[in-house]
């Protein structure tokens, strides 16, 4: 097999086939590895015939998507979240890459559309991202962090041709959950190893934060969707830092 698509999951009936519909024809294989859905995650996946279903209690994200990769047979991995859609020109790009007889690179590093609440951001921090999403099996995983997590490799990286479509969330209440559920993973990420909070750091890394969003990174330019997600993104930081200063007050 040429390619394995592995994707980890928890509730995500609302995209899941989509993004299954977007890589079945690109796919030898398609893991999934799934933290004991509620909802019909499962049996959207079961429609699938190049799917395999795996449920694994969740260990973090780092460490749930290392266990992902052990699972895949492939020469390549493609590695995509659940919300994350490959447009028609990196489908083509991956396949040209992965039916190449020596490709020049291990790694390739895959530029992102980010569509939060509908819109695509273009500032703010959010455009211009790029991650890797494409790799020869042994020549990279993914860092234990239970949220955040980085890829770790030794590998020169390339660049893939075309997008994957970014779908943040469905709708604020959505946003403000997912919010909630990662500042308190990003709390204990921090605590750790060993970060401190403060009366200081409470109160003035969020107000940094939106300035840097909406002024230094010109998050002003995408409207009002760049408002909100600048303040959004000041009130994560304000959560994390408070939930950090919470786990020391009371440990």
């Amino acid at each position: 097999m040429k390619l394995s698509v592995t994707i980890i999951t928890f509730n995500e009936e609302r995209i899941i086939e989509k993004n299954l519909n977007s890589v079945h024809d690109l796919a030898d294989e398609i893991i999934i590895v799934d933290s004991f859905s509620k909802d019909c995650t499962e049996e959207i996946c079961s429609k699938f015939p190049k799917v395999k279903f795996i449920q694994q209690k969740f260990l973090g994200f780092g460490k749930q998507k290392n266990f992902a990769i052990e699972q895949c047979q492939s020469e390549w991995i493609l590695f995509l979240d659940s919300d994350e859609i490959p447009d028609e020109e990196l489908k083509k790009s991956i396949q040209e890459t992965i039916l190449e007889p020596q490709p020049k690179f291990n790694v390739y590093d895959v530029e992102f559309n980010n569509i939060f609440l509908g819109e695509t951001l273009k500032y703010g921090g959010w455009g211009n991202i790029k991650r890797e999403r494409l790799f020869r099996k042994g020549h990279g995983k993914y860092s234990e962090d239970i949220v955040h997590e980085s890829f770790i490799t030794t590998e020169n990286k390339g660049k893939l041709k075309g997008k994957i479509n970014h779908y943040t969330y469905k709708d604020i209440y959505h946003h403000i959950e997912k919010s909630n559920k990662y500042t308190s993973m990003m709390a204990e990420k921090m605590y750790k190893n060993g970060k401190k909070s403060n009366i200081f750091k409470i109160l003035f890394k969020p107000m940094f934060q939106f300035f840097k969003s909406y002024f230094l990174r010109l998050g002003f330019l995408d409207g009002l969707v760049g408002y909100y997600a600048a303040a959004t993104a000041a009130f994560y930081t304000f959560l994390k830092y408070k939930k950090l200063h919470e786990i020391h007050k009371f440990r």
